[in-house]
This record gives structure tokens, sequence and C-alpha cells, in this order.
């Protein structure tokens, strides 16, 4: 994980970027899908494939940093970064405080960690100077001296003083809720766009909690500074941190202009889906929910699939049809979490305006999750601020093959909208597309026309587009009568049929 206190997020996987592929040892390992093996002869998914890259590399517990034998070298493992969790408890029961900590501790694991110890503490509200109590702080650092550890991760977005006094009072790395998650997004963005909206999101964070040892970020820059900042880099005694700060806001001006860019590029897509009234469908849910495994099922898209949380970040379209021969589209979307970082919600706002801007949400819910509820209402917290909270939203309630049908049932009570699926196994996936069938916006203007047989194009359109209750052949051409789109409707009424 990056330390928030630095400039560069860097991670620590470029050190070995450029080791050979081939030299690495095999990895067996039967759980990290929910896909079948393929057939013999199949090609491998993209998502399979994207899969097998990401683990490549992998991190191993107890492997020492003390190489006793050469070939330990080839193998470049990484050690787990070994990590106290802290928590404090403001609201809510004892059992919500162990989820939020048993959710960190999945955070902490994704990210590349080992847990080794994991404490909370009820307070009405967190200290303003080190998080927890000062008594608290005394026994985390016994626990980090006893253990070993190299980190200390809270589960909250602490203030710059806090994180500076945490770290001088512990003597180890501190990093709180929001960087851990824009670590993890750091390691799994992909495509270009993802990557600058993460970079983006960690500048924004970084900005407020540049810092350093000693004075060195308060000296002046003189002639021939460190860094080669010389010509250009000095002010009217202007100091090193707000060098450092000017280039962040540099660079951040960047990325929104790259990332304005990339919009123009994904909003000309939509308008063209919307010139030709395609209907869109958005998946969207809490992180590892199934969202991915559903797609799949649902439109054959082979992305990657993961236990993992934040496994996508990279929003993937697929274009699919009714089983009357309506075209719609699908889309996966990046999942939320509690407490998502605002940094990441303004950086991802162009990625997830596809959600705002879709005809129907298919709210994706892990059923056998121990507070399900808590991930709905976390998941509307998000619709809520990115403007998603008008468009229809269906519950589909996933992982049914895991799940107490107890829950299943107080689900299905709470939200009357919802389905019952299984992406895994298939299970509930005919009655969820009927569902998301008769969700869809239907054409509104009713036409009956007698069309040329050299229309055919116009049948395809309407077979696309519209909805066809009945043809007839005749000797002068086709007599269709059913409903479409204004603009289709318009093309139609010079073939009106009495």
């Amino acid at each position: 994980m990056s330390n928030a206190s630095d400039f560069s997020l860097d991670s620590e996987l470029e050190e070995t970027a450029d080791w050979d592929d081939s030299d690495a040892p095999e990895v067996v390992d039967d759980t990290w899908t929910d896909e079948p093996d393929p057939e013999e002869g199949d090609e491998p998914t993209v998502g399979a494939m994207e899969l097998a890259e990401r683990h490549q590399l992998r991190r191993v517990a107890g492997l020492r940093t003390e190489l006793e034998d050469i070939t330990e070298v080839e193998y470049r493992q990484l050690r787990l970064e070994r990590v106290v969790l802290v928590g404090v408890w403001t609201e809510g029961t004892t059992e919500d405080a162990e989820n939020s900590m048993a959710e960190l501790a999945l955070l902490a694991e994704t990210a590349g960690s080992e847990v080794l110890e994991a404490i909370y503490q009820r307070r009405q509200t967190p200290d303003p100077a080190t998080y927890v109590g000062r008594g608290k702080v005394e026994g985390i650092a016994e626990i980090v001296q006893a253990t070993g550890a190299d980190t200390v991760i809270c589960d909250g977005e602490l203030a710059p003083s806090q994180l500076r006094n945490l770290e001088d009072k512990l003597k180890v790395k501190v990093v709180d809720r929001t960087a851990l998650i824009l670590d993890i997004f750091a390691q799994h963005a992909r495509s270009g766009e993802a990557q600058a909206q993460t970079e983006l999101a960690q500048l924004n964070y970084m900005k407020q909690r540049l810092r350093g040892w000693g004075g060195n970020l308060s000296r002046q820059a003189g002639g021939r500074v460190a860094g080669g900042a010389g010509i250009g880099g000095r002010g009217p005694g202007e100091t090193k941190i707000e060098t450092d700060r000017r280039r962040i806001n540099t660079k951040i001006a960047k990325l929104r202009r790259d990332l304005r860019e990339m919009k123009g590029t994904r909003d000309t897509k939509r308008q063209e889906r919307q010139r030709h009234h395609i209907p869109s469908v958005s998946i969207a849910g809490y992180t590892n929910a199934g969202k991915s495994t559903l797609l799949n099922r649902l439109t054959d898209a082979g992305v990657l699939v993961e236990d993992s949380l934040f496994a996508t970040l990279d929003p993937t379209t697929r274009r699919t049809t009714t089983s009357d021969g309506r075209v719609y589209t699908m889309s996966d979307t990046v999942g939320f979490v509690r407490h998502l970082p605002h940094q990441l919600v303004e950086a991802f706002r162009s990625t997830l305006e596809e959600v705002g801007q879709s005809d129907l949400i298919l709210h994706v819910v892990d059923g056998s999750h121990p507070d399900p509820e808590g991930q709905i209402s976390a998941v509307r917290e998000v619709f809520a601020e990115i403007g998603a909270m008008s468009v229809p939203e269906l519950i589909v309630i996933n992982k049914a093959d895991q799940a107490d049908p107890m829950v299943l049932a107080r689900l299905r009570q709470r939200e009357t909208h919802s389905v019952v699926v299984s992406a895994k196994t298939g299970e509930g996936i005919a009655e969820a597309l009927t569902v998301i069938e008769g969700e869809l916006p239907r054409p509104s203007v009713e036409f009956r026309a007698l069309l040329p047989y050299e229309r055919g194009d116009l049948i395809n359109r309407l077979h696309q587009e519209g909805e066809i209750d009945s043809m007839e052949h005749t000797g002068d051409g086709t007599i269709v009568v059913g409903r479409a789109n204004a603009d289709l409707a318009g093309e139609l009424a010079a073939y009106a049929a009495g």
C-alpha cells in the first residue's frame, strides 16, 4: 500500500514490472473465479485473460526479505504488508461495528496485506488529535511493537493533523480508509480513463496532506535546488511544500482536461444510442456483490470476474436483445462501498453518469452478506449523490445458492420490487430477464402501415426499436400494426394504411 504522506503513490508492483513471465512459477488456484472452466479448445474470454495477468504476480505471506537462496530472486514474490486495524465506533450496534471492521479487513487483504490485529473503541466522536483516545494510542503502540506490524489502518478518514500525530506516536506508517481504497483502485485500474480518474482522486487526497520530516518542506528554493527545480521552480519566498502543491495543481488540471476529452467520446456514443432510441440498463451495487458475473450470465460478455473487492473499475457495455427482438444495452459499473471516498465519486463522476442517465438500474445485492440492508442503504446514498434516485430500480438479490432462505424472505418483504437469482448457477435468471424486459421503456405511438417489399429496412428497424402486434403479407406489400417511437412513426406515416 502507498503512504498517504508521500508525494507519489507509485505501486510497489512497478518495481517488478520488467521481469520475464516465462520464469514465473505456475500458480494453481481453483477458487479465483465464479466462471466454469472453459472446455478444451475454447478461446479464453477477455476477462479470464485479464484475471490470469492480475494473478501472475502474487504476494505471499511469511516470505523473508533476507534471501538465502539465489533461486528465490527469480520468483520476485513480495512479502505481505503486516497491518493492525483500528476503528472508532460512534453509533449503531456492536454487530455494525464488527461488520465495519470485517469489511476493513477485506479491503486491507485486497490491497495486499496480512491483518495481525483489529481493535475498535466506543466513543461519541473520534479524538480530534489522535482519532482514538490517548490510552488507546499507547495500547496500539504496544501491539505494533509486539507483532512487528508495518502499518496501522484506521477505519475512517483522518485529518492531516491526526495522521501526523499517530505516525509520530506509533513510529510506523498510518493509513486511513480513504487512502486504502485509493490504493486498491490504483492496483486494479487498467484503462487510461480509470488510471486518470484514480490518479486525480489520489492527488486531490494528497494535496492537503503534504508533509515532510524536520523542516525539509519549509525551506525556500535556492539557485540549484535538489530535484532540478531551478529556473521556474522559484518564487518570492516559495517553499518546497508550496512548489510541490503547485505541481500537484498543475497535474490535476491536466488530468481534468484529459478526462473531459474522454467524457466527450462517451457522450457521443450515448447520444448515438439515444438517437436510435436504444434503452440502456445499468448494473450497479455494492462491491463484490456479483455484478460482473451477472453481466456475463445475461449477455455472455466474458468480462473479468474475481472474488475480490473493486475487481471491476472499467465500465463495460454490451448490446443485447429482448425475447421479442428489441435491442437494448447493459452496462457494468464500478462497485460502491460504505463511506466511498468523496474524491473517488468526484473523479469517477463522468463514468457514474451512465447510471443516472440509464432507463433502468439493476441494483445487485449480496444475499449472503451479514448486512445486506446496510449495503442497500450505502449504495442508495451514492445514487443520491450522482442524481440517479429518479431512475427506475430493480433489486436483484444475488448469491441465492449461498444465502440463508430466511434472509432472502426478509429482503423480498422489505424490497417488494425485487428478484432472487444466482448469477453463478443461473437460478432465477429467466425470471429476472422477464422483469427487465417488462421494465424497459416501450414505444408510445401506434401505427398501421402498408410497407412495400423493398422497404425491408423499416421492417428491420421495427423489430429492433418498436413493437409489432401483427404482420400480414399482401400483394401490395406488408401490413404492419404496432407501436414505434416518434421518429420512426414519422417515417411510417408516408405508408399509413386505413
